[in-house]
């Protein structure tokens, strides 16, 4: 792996504003970016470390885009949640802890530096990788469909009223008696906050100034750096930006009117859940099953696998979204079997530390 190149840390264009940061871990990664975590790694270019890494998103003092992959996790979760309480926080990774410095953004962001060019792309030579950038969201795909999975599981207590507002029954039983596990209409997307897991996934930050990444090795991993290489802390602090990243959000999301069906919903959920059964049996890559906090001491769950994506509370019921079927989101009733397999697969999934 080469080494970076000494950068003059006192040229304007060599400081980079920090505009957020993300998580890439077996736990917590960017859906967007793949179905488990060794493919959003790949994503990128880097190999699915256990411990995973942070993403650093800044510009430099052109306006280029970059993506700087750091080890040090607990650095980055720090920042994210201070951010996320409104507060605070310099990011200042240590210039040991760099990974990567990735031309490009792998996620949308909605934040610019101020006082720098619009965001753009750097240079790039005939050896450099191909800049970083987005999934498109702009048509049903995988991409989609994992970002209405996380939109889902964002706005449960919005999506599971729907359920039981489109499944009340006349005869005096219960949604959840007269839903289960079968294919129900599609949930209407009427009520959905705006803010989606991508936004989550990359929380406010401060644009703040550090060392930007040398232009002549952009994209090869770092061994050794020199002290010009530094990640310091910063000494002046710009505006807030005052939106955060995000991609498509879930009011976006192409959802049929209510009522529509779904034929074949029955079939392919059966399908998704003889798969999830099948984790049981064979471990999928990780980051295919999470596990997060949710409330009344129960968990919320994500899925994926080939085609599809599911969200369910341990407690409850859970939805599936299929590539096959653009916008629909197919809920399965608590019935007899789903408990057992939701906890299975609640023992089996990574969870944050």
């Amino acid at each position: 792996m080469a080494e970076m190149e000494q950068v003059e840390a006192a040229e304007a264009d060599d400081t980079l504003f920090i505009l957020t940061a993300a998580l890439l871990t077996p736990a917590q990664f960017p859906a967007v970016l793949g179905d488990d975590y060794p493919e959003a790694c790949a994503a990128l270019g880097l190999g699915p470390h256990p411990v995973g890494y942070g993403l650093v998103f800044g510009q430099d003092g052109d306006g280029a885009r970059w993506t700087v992959v750091v080890d040090d996790v607990s650095l980055v979760a720090v920042a994210i949640a201070t951010w996320d309480c409104g507060m605070e926080y310099d990011l200042s990774p240590d210039e040991h802890t760099v990974v990567a410095a990735l031309p490009g953004w792998p996620l949308e962001l909605t934040v610019t530096a101020p006082g720098v060019p619009e965001p753009h792309d750097p240079p790039a030579g005939p050896d450099d990788p191909a800049p970083l950038a987005p999934p498109d969201t702009g048509a049903w795909g995988p991409a989609q469909r994992r970002l209405g999975a996380d939109a889902v599981a964002l706005q449960w207590a919005v999506w599971r009223e729907q359920f039981d507002a489109d499944n009340a029954g006349g005869d005096g039983e219960t949604p959840r008696e007269t839903a289960r596990e079968t294919a129900g209409t599609p949930v209407p997307g009427t009520a959905v906050a705006e803010e989606t897991a991508a936004a989550r996934e990359t929380a406010r930050a401060p644009v703040r100034e550090t060392t930007a990444p040398s232009r002549e090795t952009a994209g090869t991993p770092v061994r050794e750096t020199t002290p010009a290489q530094e990640v310091p802390a910063a000494r002046e602090t710009a505006a807030p930006a005052r939106e955060t990243a995000g991609a498509t959000t879930a009011a976006h999301l192409p959802v049929p009117p209510s009522g529509s069906e779904a034929p074949d919903g029955h079939a392919r959920l059966r399908r998704v859940l003889d798969e999830l059964r099948g984790y049981l049996v064979e471990p999928p890559p990780p980051g295919r099953v999470r596990s997060a906090f949710a409330p009344g001491g129960a968990r919320t769950l994500r899925a994926d696998g080939p085609g599809w994506s599911l969200v369910a509370r341990t407690d409850d019921i859970a939805f599936v979204l299929l590539d096959d079927l653009p916008g629909e989101v197919l809920p399965v009733g608590r019935g007899p079997n789903l408990p057992g397999l939701l906890a299975a697969l609640d023992q089996m999934a990574v969870r944050p530390a």
